[in-house]
């Protein structure tokens, strides 16, 4: 997950944020860029740059692409929304208590957490708790 401004508030059950990891995430920005109209930003991850994606004309980011390095080396391959909750510990005893798979380990961004989901489906999202 990109790092976001911590500082805005997130209704509980909302979708909070979307990234896309993906092993070049320069062409992927580029792709989106192009085929959206997206404005771009960058990321200082280290040793390499992840991308914010942004409407034209507005600094606000909606989403994220992500090389598929360090701590996202093993997010799943596609889209992937972040969904607001309460209680991230909670949560997380619902998804498995209701048929669901913990997928990743919970993770930090900045003061938020996070962790990857698979409902009894087998679909993925993320739930996210702000700091």
């Amino acid at each position: 997950m990109t790092e976001q401004d911590s500082s805005t508030e997130q209704p509980v059950g909302q979708a909070a944020w979307l990234d896309l990891t993906v092993d070049d995430a320069v062409s992927v920005r580029d792709f989106y860029a192009s085929v959206v109209g997206f404005e771009t930003s960058t990321v200082d991850m280290g040793d390499w740059q992840d991308f914010c994606l942004h409407p034209p004309n507005d600094d606000t980011p909606v989403a994220g692409v992500c090389h598929k390095r360090g701590g996202n080396k093993d997010q799943p391959g596609g889209w992937m929304p972040y969904f607001t909750v309460a209680d991230l510990k909670a949560s997380l005893a619902e998804v498995t208590a209701r048929g669901g798979r913990q997928v990743t380990t919970v993770r930090n961004a900045g003061n938020d957490q996070f962790c990857v989901i698979a409902d009894p489906s087998g679909a993925m999202c993320a739930l996210y708790q702000k700091g």
